[in-house]
């Protein structure tokens, strides 16, 4: 293997699933590191993880995984989070860089940052990239490419880490950005959680009407029923923990949101169609925005 091309000498991840995964498969394919181990707390995925070979080894042990490795990233539920910081603090080498891949920034640096020893460097991330798949079959390399990855430092952060963390994502195709991690979890709480939360309430509806009705929903699911379907496929594990811990930011932005439906429904009551055309309107001109930008 070429060495002009690598950041680090041994890669850890710890979680296996699509994002996990997916990292796997970059650096593999980018040639970003010397070697890349494995570890999922499950034995099962540890098996799928080995006959799929994406990784240059898989670890039995969380331990394991850690020992030596100079990129630990840590890629599980947010409310995983501690249980790994706990078992992973004590073998962490010097210097290593830790960083993970979670969608809450301000509860996952609270239940990380106590068991990082001082002598390693953790730099929280988040990549905005995935589908409605989960598990290390459903990863793929590309799944980064062209999509933003944002770095939420902390005080204590240095700035070489943080440089470390952002060359890894860009190498994998990310585009970077850095934001406070309150930030974060208020913009993601109605860019990503609070759509999710729309899906999940819309299908679990439709999953609570009576049978011939909802039978008659599935067989005619126009396209924007079936976008709601694709989200609400997603991992009930991690979308459990991402409510919980992001509950302060998604109740604010779903205290808005729900303001806005009610003057939705005042509208249609009072059959006020011009209320309803400027929103609609309004609405449309944010969807050309999104095109423009490239994320759709």
């Amino acid at each position: 293997m070429s060495t002009k091309k690598l950041l680090f000498d041994r890669v850890a991840l710890i979680g296996a699933g699509l994002i996990g995964s997916s990292l796997g498969r970059a650096i593999r394919q980018e040639q970003l590191a010397k070697s890349v181990t494995a570890y999922s707390r499950r034995s099962d995925t540890r098996k799928r993880l080995s006959h799929l070979g994406i990784v240059d080894s898989v670890a039995e042990s969380i331990e394991e995984a850690v020992d030596g490795a100079d990129l630990i990233i840590i890629s599980v539920p947010v409310g995983a989070s501690e249980d790994v910081a706990v078992r992973i603090g004590p073998h962490i080498k010097p210097d290593a860089v830790v960083t993970d891949t979670g969608s809450v920034k301000e509860s996952v640096i609270r239940a990380i940052t106590p068991h990082i020893p001082n002598s390693a460097n953790f730099v929280p991330g988040h990549p905005i990239a995935g589908t409605e798949n989960s598990g290390p079959e459903a990863g793929f390399a590309s799944l980064f490419e062209g999509r933003w990855c944002v770095i939420t430092p902390t005080d204590d952060t240095s700035e070489s880490a943080i440089d470390q963390v952002t060359n890894l994502w860009r190498r994998v195709g990310s585009k970077v950005d850095i934001m406070t991690p309150a930030h974060h979890d208020k913009v993601l709480a109605i860019t990503s959680h609070i759509p999710h939360l729309i899906a999940f309430n819309i299908v679990g509806t439709v999953a609570d009407l009576e049978g011939d009705t909802k039978m008659e929903v599935v067989k005619y699911a126009a396209g924007g029923f079936r976008d709601f379907t694709r989200i609400a496929a997603s991992d009930p594990e991690m979308w459990r923990d991402v409510f919980m811990e992001n509950r302060e930011a998604v109740l604010e932005m779903l205290g808005r949101f729900s303001e806005d439906l009610s003057a939705l429904q005042r509208a249609i009551r009072r059959g006020d169609a011009n209320s309803l055309e400027t929103k609609f309107t309004r609405t449309r001109d944010l969807r050309r925005r999104v095109i423009d930008a490239k994320q759709a």
